[in-house]
């Protein structure tokens, strides 16, 4: 909490913070730790601050669990930056911590760096030897730099492409959620259907003998339907949940009657038959169950 607060108040600045992901220590008998030190202060740091919106920063041993600032830093700062030079353990831990949350990474390593397969096809900047030959670099680096703020949700992350968007692991599972919820929707129409059916049965059986008057004391149930009407889960018409609402209105309204029965028969009996024992009704509660079930296979049939 305490690293999550000092970030967001370091962030409340007019500039947008870019972390950049890098070695700490020693990764080659050239590369020594202080050689990234340097590579960040004169190289990078600059480069980046070029461009007058964004402050750049790396990890810096604070108060309470390092870790745990590092990961705040990767979730919420706008831009990452990350040097993939010398295929640094920590770095791609680091990185796959960020393309887990969010998009705005551009990754960069020196000539000659061999990037695993996994990361291979991600567009990486690689950064010459030769300062002679670094405008190339400096500029399209700079022009990455701007694209991560002008587009903050452009995808460059394979993770977040996968599990989030139309036809991809999060839209699966989400269709196959709404599925789920659709089928135990069907049951509890079935099971309320079934229990209106009885209800009617028993009010006409009882109007015929009163003197031998019967009650039910089962209720109708209404979880799966407010669970639709509430969130929404399934893509369709406005009509679909219009009817879906006057659904649960005629059933709140059955319910409401139900535990007057006993008290009041003749004139609970009169209601339910009225409302209940009707061609109309019947017919819109049956157009409301065909409604479910189709919106149930359009989700089955989706690849």
């Amino acid at each position: 909490m305490q690293a999550a607060i000092q970030t967001v108040l370091q962030m409340s600045t007019n500039r947008a913070v870019c972390f950049v992901i890098m070695p700490f220590s020693k990764t080659t008998e050239e590369r020594t730790e202080d050689y990234w030190t340097r590579h960040f202060e004169s190289f990078l740091k600059p480069l980046i601050e070029e461009n007058r919106n964004l402050e750049a920063r790396r990890s810096q041993p604070l108060r309470g669990d390092l870790v745990r600032q590092i990961i705040t830093d990767l979730v919420v700062s706008p831009v990452v930056v990350a040097d993939l030079t010398d295929n640094n353990a920590n770095v791609f831990w680091e990185l796959g911590v960020r393309q887990s949350f969010k998009h705005g990474t551009v990754t960069i390593a020196q000539t000659g760096t061999r990037l695993p397969f996994d990361l291979a096809a991600k567009g990486t900047l690689f950064y010459p030897d030769d300062h002679l030959k670094m405008a190339d670099f400096n500029r399209s680096f700079r022009q990455a730099m701007q694209d991560c703020l002008d587009h903050p949700d452009r995808p460059d992350s394979h993770v977040l492409e996968t599990i989030s968007g139309r036809g991809t692991l999060f839209e699966l599972l989400h269709r196959d959620e709404a599925i789920r919820r659709l089928k135990a929707l069907l049951s509890e129409v079935d099971e309320n259907l079934d229990v209106l059916n009885k209800v009617v049965e028993t009010a006409k059986r009882n109007q015929k003998d009163p003197g031998k008057r019967v009650f039910i004391a089962l209720r109708l149930r209404l979880a799966a339907t407010e669970l639709l009407i509430t969130h929404r889960y399934v893509e369709e018409r406005d009509s679909f949940f219009e009817v879906m609402e006057d659904y649960y209105r005629a059933i709140l309204s059955v319910n409401e009657q139900l535990p007057l029965w006993e008290n009041s028969p003749d004139i609970t009996e009169k209601w339910l038959l009225d409302y209940l024992d009707k061609e109309e009704t019947r017919k819109e509660l049956q157009r409301m169950r065909e409604m479910v079930a189709s919106a149930r296979n359009k989700l089955g049939r989706v690849l």
